[in-house]
């Protein structure tokens, strides 16, 4: 026997999602494609496998009889950074929100009156599963050893920017939950990324929106220096057989946050006042964030349509600045209009 002279750079990783079709089969290569994240750095993921380590009774130490593992009941999570990119963006945003595969708008919108989602084995290849699961493959540079998850699906994410870093470049930060059983060498799935990002073609900037559309509960024409929109939808998993958890729910609430840093000027100076005033049972001003009027494809921005002021604090740089924190509220369980609403 002789040590591996072989070594790998921890760059040399990837990430690819793709959608899935079908629960409980992960998209196949040639299927769907699969789309590479511009990722910051690769980190292991949450396997969370279940383990159980009690000393029996009868003796002092553990036994090689009591060690309990299993896979099976084990809920898997997976987060990546990185560079929000065209294609994997839209494919965020639609899971994210459970919209319709390949939305031609390029808007995606998440409604005051949504109602529980749920997917799982008995959807088979239905219309049911459209747009709602992803497979992700963290692909090795070593031949076969990829790590292959499927039913994934979204359940935090968060697109950020800052003036100072890169030019206000959008980046993103998201979380998968899968409940099905990993496959730890995963060969059948994946064996290049379909559709690599573009750098130079595919980024997003805050700096392409116009004064008059920077707008935070009802108060435009801000100089932003910084902003961290947070969306979350958490899963719940249930029914399990031999290959993880059959079905997946999506019931609890579905959050949408921002926390923006702008220029103290005498267009946020009553903020505090605004904050300390605010009406129970009424929103305190849309929040939007665009180059134009309407947010449209191809062009990132954010609409709130109502929300409310959680925190208002001084920051103090070298100009006085102003850290203002928003979430996003309903019109109402029996209204279409939007919670949130983000384009790419």
């Amino acid at each position: 026997m002789a040590i591996s002279t072989a070594s790998y750079s921890s760059s040399a990783f990837k990430i690819a999602i793709a959608e899935q079709d079908v629960f409980g089969t992960i998209t196949a290569s040639g299927g769907n494609a699969y789309h590479a994240l511009d990722v910051d750095s690769i980190s292991s993921p949450s396997l969370n496998l279940i383990q159980a380590l009690d000393v029996r009774s009868g003796s002092r130490v553990l036994q090689t009889t009591d060690f309990f593992h299993s896979s099976r009941g084990s809920i898997a999570e997976i987060s990546v950074s990185g560079t929000a990119t065209t294609a994997a963006l839209d494919m965020l945003l639609e899971n994210m929100m459970s919209e319709a595969e390949g939305s031609a708008s390029g808007v995606y919108s998440f409604l005051s009156n949504a109602s529980a989602q749920s997917v799982g084995s008995g959807d088979g290849a239905s219309s049911a599963l459209v747009g709602k699961l992803l497979s992700i493959a963290m692909i090795s540079p070593i031949s076969a050893m990829d790590l292959g998850f499927k039913d994934c699906v979204v359940t935090a994410l968060s697109l950020s920017g800052d003036a100072g870093t890169e030019g206000g470049r959008i980046k993103f930060s998201a979380t998968f939950k899968t409940g099905s059983v990993v496959d730890h060498t995963q060969v059948t799935a994946v064996g290049a990324v379909d559709t690599a990002f573009t750098a130079a073609s595919e980024n997003y900037s805050m700096n392409s929106w116009t004064a008059g559309y920077r707008q935070l509960v009802g108060v435009a024409d801000l100089v932003m220096s910084s902003f961290t929109l947070n969306l979350t939808n958490d899963a719940n998993f249930l029914g399990l057989v031999s290959a993880g958890y059959e079905t997946i729910s999506r019931s609890g609430e579905f959050s949408a946050t921002l926390d923006a840093t702008v220029k103290y000027d005498d267009k946020v100076q009553a903020f505090f006042e605004n904050f300390a005033d605010q009406v129970t049972g009424a929103s305190e001003g849309a929040t939007f964030l665009n180059n134009d009027s309407a947010l449209t494809d191809a062009n990132f921005g954010i609409s709130m349509p109502a929300s409310v002021m959680t925190n208002v604090a001084f920051n103090e740089q070298a100009m006085m600045m102003l850290d203002v924190s928003i979430k996003a509220v309903g019109a109402g369980v029996g209204s279409s209009t939007a919670l949130v609403e983000v384009a790419c």
